[in-house]
Parts: structure tokens; sequence; C-alpha cells
């Protein structure tokens, strides 16, 4: 059952979803953060809410291997020490309880936000807890268990023959980038951090894809400390002139918010507002396009940047102060929705950031 909202958005929640990405440990209780400010901003209300139907094991198999997908089936937190590194599942992404359940209902979520556009249900649809760009063909990487993204991908080129991916992560979308580097139908474009030391280590300007995926895989990377305008200019400056070459029929959007300042896990000094233009500029491409979740390990803060790029979505202004609710004593002692930048002295000049856009030509 849906509930009417704004006919052009669909927003993919459901108890269950909500309560399977609540489950991995780094994510716990992330999840309904998000969606209760979400819904203390009325946002719910001004969308088309859709229930996640879990993925099929055929589905999830559409591209996983199946010596993997077995595994996930029976794998329990008891044989952890037994199993430790196998498939992947080892301290970055431990054995949970239900994790094959996990594993369906987020990558079935996706499926669910893509099912709304290939069926022209929505233009543009929604899964914050979706965006698991790390999981590879046959393990799990960097907390995630399954690349819903690919799935997402895979489904909507049933419908439209090109696609264009754009990753916001502070870490590289390697991937969704290793699924399709062979692949002329999908380009994948990813704005990450890139330095000794920092996961995945991938993505270099260089690596482009190959055979007849060649230049159809762009790798935009940054250095630590990345501003607002240096991160916009880095959108600004090649988004546009891609799609000009490349024409896509739709837009898949990875919004991972650990590149927000005061990220555990990340290393940027990026506010909302710097996300807030990006994703203006990916709606002015006026494709169908699925936005998803990601990175994000500052709950409060993640919760900030979903909540402010649906609104910015829907085109409706919100208050600076956020409304009480449930999970209201998180957000003080400011109460706001801002998120002020840090002090630190970003590493990149406007020579460096002029040197990676000459680096990434468009063909």
């Amino acid at each position: 059952m849906t509930t009417k909202g704004n006919p052009g958005v669909v927003y993919v929640a459901d108890p269950k979803l909500l309560a399977c990405s609540n489950a991995v440990p780094i994510l716990k209780h992330r999840a309904t953060l998000v969606h209760h400010l979400i819904s203390a901003y009325g946002l719910q209300s001004k969308m088309k809410v859709v229930p996640s139907a879990p993925a099929t094991e055929e589905e999830v198999r559409g591209f996983h291997s199946e010596e993997y997908v077995k595994f996930l089936q029976v794998a329990q937190p008891d044989d952890q020490e037994i199993i430790e590194d196998e498939f992947g599942l080892g301290f970055d992404c431990p054995v949970i309880n239900n994790l094959w359940t996990i594993v369906c209902q987020v990558a079935g979520a996706s499926l669910t936000a893509a099912r709304a556009l290939t069926t022209c249900q929505a233009k543009i649809a929604i899964n914050w807890c979706g965006g698991w760009h790390h999981a590879q063909r046959d393990c799990a990487a960097g907390f995630c268990y399954v690349n819903d993204i690919v799935l997402a991908v895979r489904h909507l080129r049933t419908k439209f023959d090109k696609i264009l991916y754009v990753d916001l992560d502070i870490h590289h979308g390697d991937g969704v980038e290793n699924a399709f580097f062979f692949s002329p139908k999908v380009v994948t474009m990813s704005f990450h951090q890139l330095e000794a030391g920092f996961f995945p280590g991938t993505g270099k300007c260089k690596d482009t894809g190959q055979g007849k995926g060649r230049y159809y895989s762009f790798n935009i990377p940054y250095k630590a400390g990345i501003n607002n305008k240096q991160f916009v200019y880095l959108i600004e400056s090649i988004l546009y002139n891609l799609c000009e070459v490349y024409l896509p029929d739709a837009v898949v959007c990875q919004c991972g918010a650990d590149a927000i300042c005061g990220d555990p896990l990340g290393g940027a000094n990026l506010t909302p507002e710097a996300f807030r233009a990006c994703v203006r500029h990916v709606l002015n491409l006026n494709k169908p396009t699925l936005f998803l979740g990601g990175g994000g390990y500052n709950k409060v803060n993640t919760a900030k940047l979903w909540t402010t790029i649906t609104s910015e979505i829907l085109n409706i202004p919100i208050s600076a102060e956020i409304p009480e609710h449930q999970f209201f004593p998180l957000y003080g002692p400011s109460f706001e929705l801002e998120v002020t930048a840090g002090l630190r002295k970003s590493e990149n000049t406007q020579k460096s950031l002029d040197e990676t856009i000459q680096e990434v030509h468009v063909k």
C-alpha cells in the first residue's frame, strides 16, 4: 500500500527495511534517525511512500556469484571465528543475525526504487537505506554485504539504454566501477578522497575502463580537507560536459554522507550545502533519477544531510531549526539543521583541482 504525495517522487521506506538497515553494527539506529527527521519536517507526506519488496535469490544472483550467495544464506554469527575473512566477512563486515534477510531487504529496497522509475511510477526515487557501493561480485567489503546499486542499475537497463552513475561518497565507488568496467552502457563517475592508507585505495584518474568500457569510467580523486567551494567546482566542471557527450537516459546518484565534516571515517570538510548544490546539478539533467544513501558514520549529520537533500529534491524549503520529535535531544546543543565546516585546511589547491579536471577529460 502506498501513501499519496508528490507523484513525481517515490520514497522507499517501511519498518522492516529500517530494522534491517539498523541491524548492521556500524549503522545501528541510523536509518531510523534519518526517517524520523524527514518525517518531522513533514517531507514524507510530500512523497509517494512505497514499502520495499525483498529481493529474490535470483535477483541477488543477477550480480553476485552463486558461491557467495550460498554462503550469505547459511553464515551464522557463531561461526565468525571459523570463517574470519572468508568472502570478505571479517572485521569490516562481521557475520550478523539474519544476514541473508538483511541482504535481500536492502537489495530489494533499491530494486523497488528502480522499478518505480522503469514503470513510470515516478521521475525520482529515493532509498536512503541503499548505496552499498563497495560490495564485489564474490565478496563483502567496506561494511557492504550486497551491491544494491549494481542490481538497481541492471534493472534500470531493462528500460533505459544508458545509465550515468554518480558517486559522492568520500570513498571510491569501487564495487560499482568494477561491475561495469567493461560496459559502454553504464558511465561511472566517482568523486572521492584518494591518498595512502585511505580505504579502498583505488580510483585513480587513469582508471577509465577496459575493452568496450574504456573511457566509460571516470574517477575524480581529491586530497584531504576538501571544502564546499572546491567540491562543487569539481562537479560543475565535469558533470555537464560528460553528459553532453554520453547523453544518459537515467541517473543513479549515491550520496554517501561520510564526506560531511566531522565524520569519523571521513577526511573532508564539506557541509550539506555542498551536496545540495551537487544534487541540484544532477536534477538539472532532467532524467529519471535514483538517489541512494551510502556511507555516513556520524549518524546525526547523516540524518541532517539526507533530510536536506530530500528537501532539495522536493523543492520544499525547510526550517534551520530541528523540529521536536522522538530523537530531538540527539541534535543538541544547537538543534539546528546546519553542519558547520571545521577549521581544517584543505590540502587541495586550485592548481591541483584543475590538473585533475584536465586529466579527467571526456573523450
